[in-house]
Parts: structure tokens; C-alpha cells; sequence
């Protein structure tokens, strides 16, 4: 369905939003000259997920991104500039489109709000090429939406991204579009669809068994890391399952924010039915006002079944010698990484990172940034870490191909945003999922260095793939 037809849905029949369609609709050209009007209004607070929800149709680029513990969440669907990039230069082009948009974009509306203003979202797969071309994803994808919801706490901005020419009347055009805004329904769009009986359908096939290959594969990293081949690889696996019925993007979503709150919920999307969700724990960067931070996050135990089996477990992961040693991997990468590019780190004491699920080793680590440094030149600084990868960075890459037998697409990638005052948060995208109609593929992973129990980091993936299983529907 169009992109009209859905608005005026919400709008009452005389009410017609002809100029908020697809640039070829309004017989503008989307050129480097082409400006673009981001009018942004504070709208009644609304749910950003319902508002996905109403919209979004499979052949819909999008990007929804949540973090419950925070009260935010992002709602971007629509195009209005796009671009894919299929060589190893993706970061530096996609850095360059992201400034041109910019410079192109005339904020209006309510500019004072801080929020107030364009996003655009970016993906990138965790290998720079398309080697083996079966990713449903280029090595990088960066789009400006047509409409973005953004909710912070309980204020929310509905921002419009359109591009005019030069021939047209921006005052009564910005009037239109605040007319057609204050007619639109928002109290439907306040919560999501809870009649979801039907979309609780059985898994038709049981997935395969993969625990003695995986074994083997793992033991076969760590006879490479006793000859110092490597001191660390993270593997992940990949399972494919297949529903009785098209899996409800909405439904999963909605239960992966309610299962881990405590993680950030992301969805993404090719424009050709494939959607990558997951509820990742491992933020890549966030920058606010020049201020950034980092998280080291590696080492893991299983959560207790009581409060004094979770301390516990805990303690004994503080004081586990393997997985403090995989955990520094990550921490020493991300503070030499930083002091390569000039920058100053600082890192807050060890602790640790307890999910619905699961518990981590995390060093949260910060930095001050000069006006000149892009997000994205960090951003590319960074992927891999070793939290995904392994160590060294360039021979663990290159053993991962060898030991998967699937395509890591967008799996264990930075996705994220930038806004328009070079603010950003990308995530790592891990415990995720790629869904295309009925069939979906899960993927999990674990870091192995010297003293990895084989048993145990099998039963370490599992528990991610089983967590994951039990939020789609």
C-alpha cells in the first residue's frame, strides 16, 4: 500500500496528504541540489511501535529501535533519501551522504526540542564484502525516512522529511503539512494490536541438531589457540526454523521489549521482505553532545534461580580467571582503538552486566570528542571488536570464515543512527534474528580463548537460541 494511502487512514476523508508521498509522486528529482524540509511537531505521546505497526508493509524500508530501561524509542519508515553501498570504502561513503543530507535539510516546526530534527539510519553487515552473496543485506545500508516518530520519556515528535524545489511556496507548505498533522488520529495509534491469539503457531520443523559439529569446531579453535595461532575467536551459529504461518514482526518485537528490557530492540529492514530484529545488550558507541561511550562487554555466566545463586554466580564470574582474560580482550581493543584516533578513554571499574538471561563482564568506557571527529570514522574504527571477532582482529576474521557455514549478514554489525547535531548510538547486533514470511534464521554466539569448556560454551549459545525462539511468533 502506499505510503498516502496509509496516512490518510489516519485523517478524516477530506483530509488528502498528496505531498507526503515518494519524491517521484511530487515530480521532485532527488539530486545533490535537492533541499529537503525536516518539519518536526510535538505530538500527543504515543506508542512508536503501534505506529510502525499501522504502516509498515513488507516492501517498507524501516528501522525501529528501543530501549526500554531509557524510555526511548525510535519508530522510521519511508524514504526520502537512500543510498547502498557494495565496497570496502562503505563507512567513508556513507559518512559523506549522511554530511550532503544534512547540509541539504532546512530544520523547521518546533526546532527548539532537542530531538526535533532528521535521523538517518544505517546498517552494515559484519564482513565488508559479498563474498559468498547469500546476505538479503549490501555491506551498507543508509537511509533518511519520510516519517520518524522519536520518544523520549513521555515527549514525542512526529518529524516529516520532504524534499522541495526551488519553485515552491515553503510557507504555505510548511502550513499544509501542520494542518494535515493536527488532523491525524493519534489516540489510535497509542497502543499496538493485542489480539495476537493466531500468531502463537507451532515451529513446523525442529530445528537440527548441531551440538557435535559445534563441538568440534570449538575444539578445533582451541587446539589453534594452544599453538598461538590466536588467542581468541568468538563463533556464532546459525538455525533455521519454519513456522506454520508468516511471523508477526509487531507480535516479536513487542515480546522481545517485554523478555529484555534491560537490552536494546532494533528492526530493520531491506525494502524486499527481510526484517532483522533482535534485543541486543551490546551497545557499539553512543555520542551525545562530544561526549561518548563504549561498552566492553565479554565473559559470561547463566543467571541464578534465586537472589543468592545469582550473587553467586556472580562472584565466581568476577573471579573466573578464562573469562576475565576474554573480557580484557575486549577492554584493552576498545581502549587502544580510542587512543589511536587521538582520543583520551576512561574507564569505570569492573562490574557486572545482569540481563533477563543471562549475566556479562562489563567496562563501560568514555571519552570526550573533538568537533572534528565524525561518528562513523569511530564507528569503523571500531568493527570488529573483539566481543564478536576475536584476537588478532584480521586472522580471527579470517577463521570465522572458515568455521561458519553461513553468512554472518548484519549479525554481530554496528546498526544504528545519526542525527543531525552528530549525535548517534549504534548497537552490535547480536542475539538477532533474520526473518523472511514464515522462515527465520536465529543466530548465537561465544567467545573462545585458552580454558573455554567446549560443554560450556555449547550450553552458553543454546541459551541465547532458545531465548530468542521463545520471543517470535
Amino acid at each position: 500500500m502506499p505510503v498516502l494511502s496509509q496516512l490518510n487512514e489516519f485523517c478524516p476523508k477530506n483530509i488528502e496528504l498528496d505531498y507526503f508521498g515518494n519524491s517521484e509522486q511530487l515530480n521532485i528529482p532527488v539530486t545533490d541540489r535537492t533541499k529537503i524540509i525536516s518539519f518536526a511537531q510535538k505530538i500527543p505521546a504515543i506508542d512508536p511501535l503501534a505506529f510502525l505497526e499501522k504502516f509498515v508493509q513488507p516492501d517498507d524500508l524501516h528501522f525501529y529501535w528501543e530501549n526500554p530501561a531509557k524510555q526511548e524509542a525510535i519508530a522510521a519508515y519511508g524514504m526520502t533519501r537512500h543510498l547502498t553501498v557494495n565496497s570496502s570504502e562503505r563507512f567513508t561513503k556513507a559518512r559523506q551522504f549522511i554530511q550532503t543530507c544534512l547540509r541539504q535539510t532546512i530544520r523547521k516546526g518546533e526546532t527548539n526540542l532537542a530531538v526535533a530534527g532528521p535521523y538517518l539510519f544505517c546498517s552494515f553487515t559484519f564482513f565488508p564484502d559479498a563474498e559468498s552473496g547469500c546476505s538479503p543485506f549490501p555491506p551498507a545500508t543508509i537511509f533518511l525516512p519520510r516519517f520518524q516518530i522519536i520518544k523520549k520519556n513521555k515527549t514525542c515528535i512526529f518529524v516529516v522529511n520532504l524534499p522541495v524545489s526551488q519553485e515552491q511556496n515553503i510557507k504555505i507548505l510548511l502550513e499544509d503539512i501542520k494542518q494535515k498533522i493536527r488532523n491525524i488520529h493519534w489516540s489510535q495509534q497509542n497502543k499496538i494490536n493485542q489480539d495476537w491469539s493466531k500468531c502463537f503457531q507451532p515451529i513446523n520443523n525442529t530445528p537440527i541438531d548441531y551440538s557435535e559439529y559445534l563441538k568440534l569446531v570449538i575444539t578445533s579453535a582451541l587446539n589453534s589457540i594452544a599453538v598461538d595461532e590466536f588467542s581468541k575467536i568468538v563463533l556464532a551459529h546459525a538455525t533455521d526454523v519454519i513456522a506454520s504461518a508468516p511471523f508477526n514482526l509487531i507480535a516479536s518485537l513487542n515480546n522481545l521489549r517485554d523478555r529484555h528490557p534491560d537490552c536494546y530492540i532494533f528492526s530493520t529492514s531491506n525494502g524486499q521482505g527481510h526484517n532483522f530484529i533482535g534485543a541486543s545488550p551490546e551497545r557499539l558507541i553512543s555520542i551525545q553532545n562530544k561526549q561518548l561511550v563504549t561498552d566492553a562487554i565479554a565473559g559470561s555466566a547463566p543467571r541464578g534461580k534465586t537472589a543468592a545463586e545469582d550473587v553467586q554466580l556472580a562472584n565466581l564470574l568476577l573471579k573466573s580467571r578464562k573469562e576475565k582474560r576474554e573480557h580484557e580482550a575486549v577492554s584493552d581493543f576498545l581502549l587502544k582503538r580510542l587512543r589511536q584516533l587521538e582520543l583520551k578513554p576512561q574507564q569505570l571499574p569492573l562490574q557486572v552486566l545482569q540481563l533477563s538471561n543471562i549475566q556479562h563482564l562489563w567496562t563501560p568506557i568514555y571519552a570526550h570528542l573533538p568537533t572534528d571527529l565524525d561518528p562513523l570514522e569511530i564507528v569503523a574504527h571500531l568493527h570488529p571488536t573483539p566481543a564478536v571477532a576475536g584476537v588478532p582482529t584480521e586472522i580471527a576474521c579470517e577463521q570465522i570464515r572458515r568455521y561458519e557455514n553461513f553468512d554472518r549478514s548484519l549479525y554481530a554489525a554496528p546498526l544504528g543512527w545519526v542525527d543531525y547535531q552528530g549525535n548517534c548510538e549504534f548497537i552490535v547486533g547480536i542475539r538477532s534474528a533474520l526473518i523472511e514470511g514464515d522462515r527465520a534464521r536465529l543466530y548465537a554466539g561465544a567467545g573462545i580463548v585458552s580454558g573455554s569448556n567446549p560443554d560450556k560454551e555449547l550450553a552458553e549459545i543454546q541459551l541465547k537460541l532458545q531465548s530468542l525462539l521463545k520471543a517470535l511468533v
